[in-house]
């Protein structure tokens, strides 16, 4: 009898490992997935700052040579939106190869807040509680409105790109589409 009961408890340990294993395994092909996208990301980012350099060379040119005007001013101005254009795309992921793009939620103008429950947060703080309360993941866009509705008050030009720079490296979230994140606990607790 002792021994087919070390058997069994040795059985089940055996069974348990294989079902950890084969999570650990979905895991790392998830993992690898991502890396994929970092890397098309990667190279979106050299064509960029080789755009970016090439740019700036031709206006430093422009200005030695002493032939900088207003059409000049204006060609700046065309470059910072285009550059603004494709970090943004970069940033939020919506290039890459893959399946066909999901809608991407708007952001709507002229938000009022109407409550200051994230007055005091950091956008982690605060989009932990907004993913909780959705109850799944959300577009970065749907994250910013539900922030700024909550009196969140952003420091920066491009508050969508601040959002998924500061998800992306912290580990209490997850990439589940481009620019749309969930809950790490979410994905835990299903496994179980």
């Amino acid at each position: 009898m002792p021994n087919e009961t070390l058997i069994a408890r040795l059985e089940q340990n055996l069974r348990q490992t294989r079902a950890t294993r084969t999570r650990l395994a979905a895991r790392l092909a998830e993992i690898e997935s991502e890396a994929e996208i970092i890397r098309a990301e990667l190279i979106e980012i050299d064509a960029l700052a080789g755009t970016t350099e090439g740019a700036i060379v031709r206006l430093l040119s422009n200005v030695v040579s002493g032939s900088a005007n207003a059409a000049g001013a204006n060609s700046v101005n065309d470059l910072e939106i285009e550059l603004q254009r494709r970090l943004t795309r970069v940033e939020l992921q919506e290039y890459y190869p893959g399946p066909a793009r999901h809608n991407i939620p708007t952001i709507r103008n002229n938000i009022e807040a109407t409550s200051d429950r994230f007055f005091d947060r950091t956008i982690p703080q605060a989009t932990t509680m907004i993913l909780r309360e959705a109850g799944g993941p959300l577009h970065v866009n749907d994250i910013y409105n539900r922030l700024m509705e909550g009196g969140f008050s952003f420091t920066g030009n491009n508050p969508t790109i601040s959002i998924a720079v500061s998800l992306n490296r912290n580990t209490r979230f997850r990439k589940v589409a481009p620019g749309t994140f969930d809950l790490v606990i979410r994905d835990a607790a299903k496994a179980s």
